[in-house]
């Protein structure tokens, strides 16, 4: 990618990325508006139409970036790294970005842990059983539990297709185009996520259904949902533009949708307040260190990353 350089400029940059926001909306409803398909028999079907919709959306804008990004080679491995998608420093990419993540949610991992050893001591005392014995129980149940995971719909939605398509279309995609287009790094984090919440704008009339046709139950309800979108958003821009790989943020996103909001404060549980502010201020301590480019890159100078460059600045 030519650095900074060639034809695209900030509003073609804009408009690109504007235009694979509204497509990746706008495809979802498709299947009954445009191609006149009878509504779906169950909310299997109707999800799995989703998922088909959300991949062509994907595939399209994927093929369609690299007609206006200023490439230097059209080499599969070359266009591969332009989206982040490479096979080395695999490990750090996972390891490393879990772990940051997984400090935000401290306070909520010792709320679980918790409420597990309580869930414990409650059958022991009912069937006197020892914590061996309801450790293994747990550990023979696993296979048919994740059986029963691997069969739902939404297990697919929120761990495996909205993670990989959202950051293959806002974050693989939209990312090189806006930093080409001569923006700075810190306001892609920042530029880039706005795209990301208007994309969740269209479960608006969704929530109006479901609080009972109260604009200011689901005004609410969105306003919460588009800035916990915006905050996630910009630490998966980050992410991305920090390692240049596509796994840290989308590792990051499946834990995050594992784990839902992080829990802030809990009454009558000081371990679990202190969890939140250790977490929190370990958060901040690493988030620069552990994203360091260099860990995740054989060189800085001249690297084989994505975005050219692997400085902040």
């Amino acid at each position: 990618m030519e650095e900074n350089q060639g034809s695209l400029s900030k509003p073609v940059a804009v408009m690109a990325c504007t235009a694979m926001t509204l497509f990746y909306v706008a495809i979802l409803y498709a299947p009954t508006l445009i191609l006149r398909l009878p509504p779906p028999q169950s909310f299997k079907n109707f999800m799995i139409r989703r998922f088909v919709c959300a991949a062509v959306s994907s595939v399209a804008s994927v093929i369609f970036v690299p007609l206006i990004l200023p490439i230097r080679s059209l080499e599969a491995s070359f266009l591969f790294g332009v989206y982040g998608i490479r096979s080395d420093h695999l490990w750090q990419a996972v390891v490393f970005p879990l772990f940051l993540t997984s400090l935000m949610y401290v306070g909520s991992l010792m709320l679980k842990s918790i409420l597990l050893v309580n869930k414990w001591n409650q059958h022991r005392n009912q069937d006197g059983r020892p914590l061996f014995d309801y450790i293994k129980s747990t550990v023979l149940s696993f296979p048919s539990q994740m059986s029963s995971v691997a069969s739902n719909v939404l297990f697919w939605r929120n761990f495996v297709v909205a993670p990989l398509t959202e950051e293959l279309v806002f974050r693989a995609c939209m990312i090189p185009l806006l930093l080409c287009g001569g923006f700075k790094a810190y306001n892609v984090v920042f530029v880039c996520p706005t795209f990301f919440s208007l994309a969740h704008l269209n479960h608006m009339m969704e929530i109006y259904s479901r609080q009972n046709y109260s604009l200011l139950k689901a005004s609410m309800v969105v306003g919460l949902q588009l800035g916990y979108t915006v905050i996630f958003g910009s630490y998966a821009s980050f992410l991305f533009i920090r390692t240049g790989n596509l796994v840290a943020p989308l590792v990051a996103h499946i834990f995050c949708n594992y784990m839902g909001l992080p829990v802030l404060f809990v009454q009558r549980k000081g371990l679990v307040s202190v969890a939140v502010v250790a977490g929190m201020i370990s958060f901040a301590w690493l988030l620069f260190p552990i994203t360091r480019p260099d860990l995740y890159n054989n060189r800085t100078n001249n690297c084989r990353c994505w975005q050219g460059y692997c400085s902040w600045s």
